[in-house]
């Protein structure tokens, strides 16, 4: 169920699916959207033919600072979402609970605070994130696939991009530019529609299953 086309008096209790995305460079072939419209394709498959599940909007804006000083990239900061989420949350009362869908790295430790101060509260609300490759952080070669399988006419020459493989450590102290002028981190130009298609189908299943296991 998509609560933006559901009314309120038909809503009832179910499980919120609030897909976390991003808007922020993904190097040269891949949009700026990319976090998000994985977070909410993921979201989408888990819920579809439940009534016991209902998908939100996406939030789009999120955690990127790490990416500063690409062009296209917004970020509203650590402190500032994890406020949204926890005010999300908050409203969410008249829901059976919160599960915060996110693709996106730099929200994953805003995430689990949003939803620790949420628990303590007596609130539900758990995280869950697709998982990637120590080498394969950013617009390589998991994201690219993934979107060949889902969008590949928003895919650019992914061929044509030198590959940058570093720490998560480094990017964490220095940031994204210092380590890689085009963006990436990781390597692109293996990517593939079909490996894409296999790596949906598993985070789908990861996801159903998580939402079994903690409803």
């Amino acid at each position: 169920m998509d609560l933006g086309a559901a009314r309120t008096d038909t809503v009832g209790s179910p499980r919120l699916l609030i897909p976390v995305g991003s808007c922020e460079q993904h190097g040269p072939h891949l949009p700026l959207a990319t976090d998000t419209i994985i977070a909410e394709h993921l979201c989408r498959a888990a819920a579809r033919d439940r009534t016991d599940l209902c998908v939100t909007p996406p939030i789009a804006i999120a955690a990127s600072g790490e990416h500063a000083g690409f062009a296209g990239t917004l970020s509203i900061g650590a402190d500032v979402l994890t406020q949204v989420l926890i005010e999300i949350g908050r409203s969410a009362d008249w829901s059976s609970g919160c599960v915060f869908v996110n693709a996106h790295g730099g929200n994953v430790a805003v995430t689990r605070d949003a939803v620790d101060v949420l628990t303590s509260e007596g609130r539900p609300a758990v995280m869950w994130g697709p998982t990637g490759g120590p080498t394969d952080l950013h617009a390589g070669h998991i994201e690219t696939s993934v979107m060949l399988w889902l969008h590949p006419d928003r895919v650019g020459d992914y061929r044509a991009v030198a590959p940058v493989h570093i720490h998560l450590s480094d990017v964490i102290r220095d940031g994204v530019h210092a380590h890689s002028p085009s963006g990436v981190l990781g390597d692109p130009r293996t990517a593939t529609a079909d490996e894409g298609r296999d790596i949906v189908t598993r985070w789908t299943a990861d996801l159903m299953s998580f939402l079994d296991s903690t409803s």
